[in-house]
């Protein structure tokens, strides 16, 4: 099965993603198939019922404040109790703060924790929480964090000072901190506070970002499996350098290793696998302006891109593209690839600007559309990418893979649009792939994807066995086959073992790795899904994907954090 040099990164989290490290019940996709949950030990995780000061309360038979702040303060009646002294305070406050009148609103509830019984410890983390509110309108954050800290020493599980102290904490730029607060507010309040997911969506982000920007520099490139290289290739028709029927023709005759030189000993290094010295033979080519400098350009930036290394393949790629005189299959194949750097990296316009200049240049080009469909589905405009992979397919009928992914995307539109004919026809499309293209290991694996997620499990079980059969050294069809086990015969060992088959064929699948730490976050096993994260961190190849695994480690680490001190543990729906 074809991969793109893409990994796992990509661009904003959605709630889902969120959800999934942090363990909110929900159906998978190929990314994991376990569900974690959790329940508390003790009691329940009900909230006080007090009204917030974006609340006031009505019919407290005070005399309301204007809007200038006047109407005289109502003096504490001597029959009242210190609970009912401090809850008039407390109203006063309010309608203080309503009127935007954040001193007086702070005297007041500043009275209120004076008056109030220490006893009374809801009460009292209302008040501490209220007059953080106030503070927060002043802009005064170390007051806000002290009074939602005592608040929620009152009461562990207040949510709305959690939460109050998470924007705190934003705001001094203390994002793990943040981080952890916005967590405890989405567990303990089953993912159904918005703002606490767009906060934690925000600051994993950020935090991803942060760590992965200083170990990305630091990294030291290295080229991915010898698999992962064939199955990249094997995603063009025809690049123009990977096919043996390109120039130059390399025969027996041609002489050994040590005889061949510059692109003829590249090309001949590429097809036997050896490919450690492809690209010094490619820079020998270049810089003695030999015959194949064109060809020797792509294939340098390939690897480069191959290695995770935009920035040394870029100058070689804006080269070769603005050469007239070089083919011109050579500069679409060198746009099509900066175009796919471009979305990499999270930009989508010069991406799509990139394939547009590319159908310009090389209008009959089949790999130009098939890859273009690929960027539209992840672009979400699975239509668009529909349309691309019918042209590709018009332009070269004897392309399997792309046939498999026209076929797949079919099924993926009619699952949005809801229709059961058109699905039905994307599924028989599916199944002619791979009886048209029976060697075709992308085309079995497709159509088990979609069997899988119409409950097919038998059926689909078959099918990844014979992608499996059919490509013995490609790791993701064991991770695809664990992860359907895992959704069918909820067998999480049994899974984990199958994912683990991956590593043994590949040890470089920073598929499998991601997977395997995402389920350990989902049993709770926090050690071990950090460490299966720092794997899948050592083998990223762009900055985004790497964005993304810390944001995952992180996550699993804040989360592991919080349930200790919530006294949550995890709950596996599969035993």
């Amino acid at each position: 099965m074809a991969e793109n040099v893409q990994g796992s990164g990509g661009g904003s989290w959605s709630k889902w993603q969120i959800a999934l490290i942090f363990g909110a019940p929900l159906a998978l996709g190929a990314t994991a198939a376990a569900v974690y949950c959790y329940s508390k030990s003790g009691g329940d995780s009900s909230q006080d019922d007090e009204k917030t000061p974006t609340n006031i309360p009505s019919g407290s038979g005070e005399k309301p404040v204007s809007a200038s702040g006047d109407g005289g303060e109502m003096p504490l009646q001597p029959d009242q109790t210190p609970l009912e002294k401090a809850q008039a305070s407390k109203n006063r406050g309010n309608k203080y703060f309503k009127a935007s009148h954040y001193d007086q609103a702070i005297r007041c509830y500043t009275e209120a924790i004076d008056i109030c019984p220490v006893d009374k410890k809801a009460d009292l983390a209302t008040f501490y929480q209220n007059r953080a509110a106030a503070c927060e309108q002043q802009g005064k954050y170390a007051e806000v964090i002290s009074d939602c800290s005592k608040a929620i020493d009152l009461n562990p599980t207040y949510t709305k000072a959690m939460f109050r102290r998470a924007k705190a904490h934003d705001h001094n730029g203390d994002k793990l901190l943040c981080l952890e607060d916005t967590t405890a507010v989405c567990i303990l309040e089953g993912f159904n506070h918005q703002q606490g997911m767009m906060l934690a969506d925000r600051m994993l982000k950020e935090i991803g970002k942060e760590k992965a920007k200083d170990r990305y520099k630091n990294r030291v490139p290295q080229l991915p499996s010898g698999q992962f290289i064939h199955s990249y290739f094997s995603s063009f028709s025809n690049d123009g350098i990977s096919l043996e029927t390109d120039p130059p023709a390399i025969g027996d005759e041609a002489g050994t290793d040590e005889e061949l030189r510059c692109y003829l000993k590249a090309k001949k290094l590429f097809h036997t696998g050896k490919y450690d010295e492809v690209v010094q033979n490619c820079i020998e080519e270049i810089e003695s302006d030999g015959e194949y400098k064109y060809e020797a350009l792509l294939m340098k930036a390939t690897f480069f891109l191959l290695m995770g290394q935009a920035e040394w393949a870029v100058p070689d790629l804006d080269q070769l593209i603005e050469k007239e005189d070089a083919d011109k299959k050579l500069r679409a194949n060198a746009l099509i690839k900066r175009g796919s750097m471009h979305m990499q990296e999270g930009n989508s316009a010069p991406a799509m600007a990139d394939f547009a200049t590319a159908v310009q240049l090389d209008p009959d080009n089949p790999d130009i559309y098939h890859h273009r469909g690929q960027l539209n589905l992840l672009l979400e405009k699975v239509d668009e990418a529909v349309k691309d992979f019918e042209k590709c397919n018009e332009l070269n009928d004897d392309f399997g893979l792309a046939f498999a992914q026209h076929s797949y995307a079919k099924y993926r539109l009619s699952m949005l649009q809801q229709s059961p004919l058109q699905m039905q026809n994307a599924m028989q499309m599916l199944d002619t792939c791979t009886t048209k293209f029976p060697k075709c290991a992308e085309g079995f694996a497709l159509l088990a994807q979609a069997q899988n997620e119409q409950g097919l499990f038998a059926q689909a079980d078959e099918n990844f066995k014979k992608a499996v059969k059919l490509e013995p050294d490609n790791p993701t069809a064991h991770v695809h086959r664990g992860l359907l086990h895992l959704n069918w015969k909820k067998d999480v060992q049994g899974s984990i073992d199958m994912i683990k088959e991956a590593l043994k064929i590949d040890e470089k699948c920073d598929f499998a790795y991601e997977t395997l730490g995402t389920i350990e976050v989902q049993r709770g096993n926090m050690d071990a899904a950090k460490e299966y994260f720092e794997n899948a961190i050592n083998l990223a190849r762009t900055e985004m994907e790497m964005t993304h695994l810390y944001s995952l480690s992180v996550a699993a680490e804040i989360q592991s954090k919080v349930a200790n001190k919530l006294n949550i543990k995890p709950h596996m729906p599969f035993t």
